[in-house]
């Protein structure tokens, strides 16, 4: 099977619809739920201490790529 990079369902952080750091947002759209039903969970984990919803949700920030990654300019490269 050939499939391309691109034409791969990828889990990325939205930059468009986001709240916070657009986890939820890209959660959402890799398992095409409605974002509200992804939101709703990630709160329910923070009632019980926090950490059961913080420490996943710090770790997709880190880990998951933005879906526009910014490119920084290097004004001395010509």
């Amino acid at each position: 099977m050939n499939v391309r990079y691109s034409d791969k369902k990828r889990l990325v952080r939205c930059d468009n619809g986001r709240v916070l750091a657009g986890v939820c947002c890209g959660l959402a759209k890799y398992f095409n739920v409605d974002v509200v039903i992804i939101r709703l969970i990630a709160i329910f984990l923070l009632l019980p201490g926090g950490l059961p919803g913080i420490v996943p949700y710090l770790i997709l920030w880190i880990v998951t790529p933005s879906e526009h990654p910014q490119v920084e300019s290097n004004p001395h490269s010509s």
